[in-house]
């Protein structure tokens, strides 16, 4: 599921790209913010891929040293099945589908399975209600991403799931550094 296919470039049309073009950074790179349900994928080792408000969903965050290749999906439910239609729509918002749209993004530009650094961030229970079956919507996203990437033989580097606050996710393509932040906090460097 995670390997190069031919319907990559098709469904990567099906991926909206919303918002302004990414801004300049004032380091020479480029700043490209995803939302819910959103991915990006870039070869610039001067850019940096963010997302902001992760709370139950999960930043699944890929990094390829040798290719220069990083790359970011803000997935906000576990399972395609709940919403056939926005799935047709919007893959990304779902883990099942937008995992592997991530993957072969990556692929497509020169990434390799094998050096692939993969760190999770997110699955939060912001609403404060644990325990509470199909409420916990964070813990079941973060069971997905785990289940759908060991499948696929993808080990995770790191993970900073879990919690109750909200994070921002901010990837530097070039290094690899994984900031998260919390408000106007470091939370940690991954």
């Amino acid at each position: 599921m995670l390997s190069r296919s031919a319907d990559a470039a098709a469904a990567m049309g099906r991926i909206p790209a919303r918002g302004a073009p990414p801004a300049a950074d004032p380091g020479g790179g480029s700043r490209i913010v995803i939302g819910i349900g959103e991915l990006a994928v870039t070869d610039n080792p001067h850019a940096v891929v963010v997302t902001h408000a992760l709370g139950s969903c999960v930043a699944v965050c890929l990094w390829d040293s040798e290719a220069h290749v990083g790359g970011m999906l803000h997935f906000l439910l576990p399972d395609s099945k709940v919403n056939p239609l926005r799935a047709q729509q919007q893959p990304a918002t779902f883990a099942d589908l937008g995992i592997p749209l991530l993957f072969q993004a990556a692929y497509k530009i020169g990434a390799v399975k094998q050096r692939c650094v993969v760190r999770l961030v997110g699955g939060a229970d912001v609403t404060g209600v644990q325990g509470q079956g199909m409420l916990e919507v964070g813990r079941r996203n973060q069971v997905a991403a785990k289940n759908l990437l060991w499948r696929n033989g993808v080990l995770i580097k790191a993970e900073r799931l879990g919690g109750s606050e909200p994070r921002n996710v901010t990837l530097a393509v070039g290094t690899g550094g994984l900031r998260i932040t919390s408000g106007n906090q470091i939370v940690a460097d991954l």
